[in-house]
């Protein structure tokens, strides 16, 4: 139990009453080591080398504009974009009587308008950066234009080259992907920052050839988009350490914001595995040899992109003292709580107001991070069985999700708050 009482000149000097709240523990640092981790070396290599992740990385790391500052940002979203086109392109040139190609059709036209926005929010974020490559060509070698054009799925590009006019509109300029551009404004050199041919190269996993199952490249294609847009994810949340450390409040908010929208992609996009034949994505698990043995070893564990990504998001937690302007009390006392509610409280200053955005943000990425983790342990069951979910290796999965708040001093701020304007008027 706290006394509030010495607390509350600090909020209101109106307080009628003594309140006694219960709150959370305080903060403390360092913290306890998370739940998550990889799984064996052998199977994160397997993982790996299936999707040629090594190959991938290089073309996500790729600097042909060293001065655009946001290309380690954008250039792998549009390689995610660019292979959610091969996703489209694989579907409408499946010849199964069996699959449902109106479910895949609309679940793929949400995820590309998702993945739209997100690019779009990146540029937006671009304003006053000189160092833009763009100039007024169009690309030749992304799939996108000829999705636009084959009859299977002309009105489905289509539709993607409308989505992208509507979303970029507040972009100094556009993709250049054929889309209408009715303003005039100037083209992304995307062939020359996506090398979309170099991505589409990466089309056949190493078991094209000898797995007769046409789940195979479905289920190559979406971890690809996955792997990218952790990538995407990782860059971001450095960039956010960085604009913390550096005071850059604002900004900080902005891409802490774009850190939970990946993370309610990645839901939808893992969420594309129910609309797999149930019979052939289990002979493809066997025929892949994907098998747990214990211990995080679930099959998203073998990522090592989400589990760094994971921890990073949990990591932003270490970047609360600094935002609250506090160092963590050595005797667990309530500082960083204190801070919290001072800063709620106050109105109107930007430098305050960016704070608050970023500290909702980081408890918004916990939220998203958390929901994707019980998000997959469903789908294991939808999948495999609840056999499968209920083995030791999806408890791991649920540790995560089952973790106390990772920003117990804000929650203990907005408890307290929360008591109080219940006990006012």
């Amino acid at each position: 139990m706290v006394d509030t009482d010495c607390k509350r000149k600090m909020v209101s000097p109106d307080l009628p009453t003594k309140l006694h709240v219960t709150i959370p523990s305080p903060f403390k640092l360092p913290v306890s080591s998370s739940p998550i981790s990889c799984s064996a070396p052998s199977s994160c290599s397997a993982y790996e080398l299936y999707l040629r992740l090594p190959e991938l990385r290089n073309l996500w790391s790729s600097r042909d504009f060293p001065h655009w500052s946001h290309e380690p940002i954008l250039k792998p979203s549009l390689q995610a974009l660019e292979i959610t086109f091969r996703l489209v392109l694989a579907v409408c040139s499946d010849a199964r009587p069996y699959i449902n190609h109106r479910e895949w059709n609309r679940r793929l036209d949400s995820i590309l308008t998702s993945q739209i926005k997100l690019v779009a929010a990146i540029c937006e974020d671009e304003e006053g950066d000189g160092s833009v490559p763009v100039s007024d060509k169009r690309s030749s070698l992304s799939l996108l234009p000829q999705l636009a054009t084959w009859r299977k799925s002309e009105a489905f590009g289509k539709k993607i080259l409308s989505t992208i006019d509507n979303e970029m509109r507040l972009c100094k300029y556009t993709l250049g992907l054929g889309e209408q551009n009715i303003s005039g404004k100037p083209n992304l050199l995307y062939d020359a920052v996506c090398r979309p041919n170099e991505v589409y190269s990466l089309k056949d996993n190493p078991y094209a050839d000898h797995i007769d199952n046409d789940e195979n490249q479905m289920l190559y294609i979406i971890h690809q988009i996955i792997e990218s847009w952790l990538h995407v994810s990782g860059n971001l949340l450095r960039r956010i350490d960085m604009c913390v450390d550096e005071r850059r409040f604002g900004e900080a908010s902005r891409d802490v914001y774009l850190v939970e929208r990946i993370w309610k992609l990645l839901i939808e996009v893992e969420d594309l595995h129910v609309l797999m034949d149930p019979e052939d994505f289990l002979k493809l698990k066997k025929q892949l040899h994907i098998k747990t043995t214990g211990k995080n070893d679930a099959f998203c564990f073998r990522s090592k992109g989400l589990v760094e990504t994971m921890k990073m998001s949990k990591g932003l937690r270490e970047k609360v003292p600094v935002v609250l302007g506090v160092e963590v009390d050595p005797t667990g006392g309530p500082r960083l709580q204190e801070a919290a509610m001072r800063l709620y409280s106050r109105k109107g200053d930007q430098c305050c107001d960016d704070k608050i955005h970023l500290l909702q943000g980081m408890q918004a990425v916990e939220a998203a991070a958390k929901r994707f983790f019980f998000a997959y342990k469903q789908l294991v069951a939808a999948m495999m069985g609840s056999a499968e979910m209920n083995t030791e290796c999806c408890d791991s999965v649920s540790q995560i999700f089952m973790e106390p708040t990772y920003f117990p001093s804000l929650d203990a701020a907005k408890t307290f708050l929360g008591e109080f304007w219940s006990h006012v008027g």
